[in-house]
């Protein structure tokens, strides 16, 4: 345990709850594959350059793209791991304040916009507590305050953690085999279960169907080899099971918002400032 107290030391979790009427910002290259379990009294603004970064909960692990950020409540412990050393994080943590707005109360994964990309630019160089009545102070309050304005579609980018280890083997399977056409029928014989009964264990410990968890991981996966930069859509949509371009496309559209083209032509502002 010694060893995941210096990680979060270093992470200056510690000096996040410091001043507790502070906006905190923490900016910087990863330079760690693991940071383990911890929460705040704030809650965590956590915006991603670079790569893929996983944020796990108790209940579900979240798949942060490069170019969107994940809103953490207050008190929500959780670990972040960063697919590479090279990805670079921007968090801002703020205070509770009273009578918030619901969407400062769930978790959620949200594109970055323009206005908010603009906005997140004005804070490149800060680092540590920001406090109320300087400008850079207002400036964060005012990104926190947009929010539930602009963001209105909360990506279901999240897959929740199985609690059946029988379901668990079965959902390593899918991760094993994403290139090929998984049938469900298929897996419910190959793991010993009737449709019927495997569909009902899909929806008692996932609170979803196997397609949307086959759909929702496929699209995950093609989102990490779009980063990669070393394959054109076509193949990253055979990579991950899809014998159409435009099936693949439409499906993707429907989960982030965009096309997989328009994604990999995506810029990386903030990193280049």
């Amino acid at each position: 345990m010694e060893h995941s107290g210096q990680k979060l030391d270093k992470y200056y979790i510690k000096k996040v709850d410091a001043d507790k009427k502070s906006i905190y910002c923490h900016h910087d290259l990863m330079g760690e594959l693991f940071i383990p379990p911890h929460k705040h009294n704030k809650a965590q603004l956590l915006y991603a350059e670079g790569d893929v970064v996983f944020v796990t909960t108790e209940t579900k692990t979240y798949f942060l793209p490069a170019r969107h950020f994940i809103w953490i409540p207050s008190g929500v412990e959780h670990s972040i791991e960063p697919k590479s050393e090279s990805v670079t994080m921007r968090n801002l943590y703020f205070p509770v304040e009273k009578e918030e707005d619901d969407f400062y109360k769930i978790e959620g994964i949200y594109p970055v916009n323009n206005l908010l990309l603009q906005m997140m630019l004005f804070t490149n160089r800060w680092n540590g507590d920001l406090k109320k009545g300087t400008p850079n102070f207002t400036i964060a309050k005012a990104i926190k305050a947009i929010l539930p304005q602009i963001c209105t579609n909360n990506l279901p980018l999240e897959l929740p953690q199985p609690k059946d280890k029988r379901l668990g083997k079965i959902l390593r399977h899918i991760e094993n085999n994403l290139g090929e056409t998984i049938l469900f029928a298929d897996v419910a014989h190959e793991f010993g279960f009737s449709e019927r009964s495997l569909y009902r264990l899909f929806q008692k410990d996932l609170k979803m169907s196997f397609i949307q968890y086959y759909t929702i991981r496929r699209i995950l996966k093609a989102i990490e080899l779009l980063l990669e930069r070393k394959l054109s859509v076509k193949e990253v949509a055979e990579e991950v099971g899809y014998n159409s371009v435009p099936t693949f496309s439409n499906t993707f559209f429907k989960i982030l918002g965009q096309r997989p083209s328009d994604y990999l032509n995506g810029e990386e502002i903030l990193e280049s400032k």
